[in-house]
């Protein structure tokens, strides 16, 4: 029995996986994960790693995922990590070849931001969370270089300001979702052990004027995220006059307007189906009254 099977193994074909057609590899690598294609299969042999350029498969880069389940790590927030991730984008645009439309990372730069808003005219997703180094230089030019955005995560982004989110509403009319969540910054204990305090003291002062670019210029908006967001009542009034679509709004943590400010200022929103607020708990101390939040700053 066992020369029987020795003598039908020696007769089955002895197939190389890296003479397949490039149209056959770019079928098998789409059913592999980002994570599986980089780390594996492009550098198995040159056949593989020329199927992994391919454009079909470089349209989406998804790595929210591996951030989200991941331990929080400081080494996310070094100049090493940030030139790696902006090498992984680099190449991704460069193979993709003008068909990009979807980009969910965290910790580029400028630099590769950049390349994204000049060789992606399709792109219709862009989330950056977390970039210390991304700027509204770069961001006026996704604004001019990729009409088509609709949705624009850049929560934890300081060095975008107001200015930027005037130019992207401004230009990219199709935008429906906007993420501008910050963190808390009454509780910093969490985020301190892996985020820099030099990070963290960067927190921008000027909500409002954002707010007024958001109402102004994002008028199709139907979803809004602003947690921790540095907004008084007037910022709020100006959006709520302006995103009159909206259908889903997050004040999370927005500890300047008051349960009644947002109640009137969402009476203008005929189309809200969920308003989230934040949530307060007074306590006495002697003579004094310390207002805490409940919500924890969603990243």
């Amino acid at each position: 029995m066992d020369a029987d099977k020795e003598r039908k193994t020696e007769s089955w074909p002895n197939h190389d996986w890296a003479e397949l057609t490039q149209l056959c590899l770019v079928d098998i690598f789409s059913r592999l994960s980002i994570e599986d294609r980089w780390r594996g299969a492009m550098f198995v042999c040159k056949p593989w790693f020329q199927a992994c350029k391919d454009p079909t498969l470089n349209s989406v880069i998804e790595l929210e995922a591996q951030f989200d389940s991941a331990t929080e790590s400081s080494r996310y927030w070094t100049p090493e990590f940030e030139r790696k991730m902006d090498s992984m984008l680099r190449s991704v645009v460069l193979w993709s070849d003008g068909s990009l439309t979807t980009v969910r990372v965290r910790h580029c730069s400028d630099r590769s931001l950049a390349l994204i808003a000049e060789r992606s005219p399709n792109l219709q997703v862009l989330s950056i969370k977390c970039c210390p180094h991304v700027t509204d230089e770069t961001m006026s030019k996704i604004a001019f270089g990729c009409p088509l955005l609709r949705e624009l995560d850049i929560s934890l982004c300081y060095q975008i300001s107001h200015k930027s989110l005037a130019l992207i509403g401004q230009h990219c009319a199709n935008l429906r979702i906007l993420r501008r969540n910050f963190t808390s910054r009454l509780d910093l204990s969490r985020q301190q052990c892996f985020v820099p305090e030099e990070y963290l003291d960067a927190y921008p002062q000027d909500g409002d004027s954002e707010a007024a670019a958001i109402g102004k210029f994002m008028l199709k908006l139907v979803q809004l995220e602003l947690r921790f967001f540095d907004l008084t009542n007037k910022g709020l009034a100006l959006i709520c006059e302006g995103c009159v679509k909206l259908e889903h709004l997050d004040l999370s943590g927005c500890t300047d307007v008051t349960s009644s400010d947002i109640s009137n200022a969402s009476l203008n929103l005929k189309q809200l189906k969920t308003l989230k607020k934040p949530q307060f708990y007074f306590s006495m101390l002697g003579s004094h009254t310390e207002r805490y939040i409940w919500a924890l700053a969603a990243e």
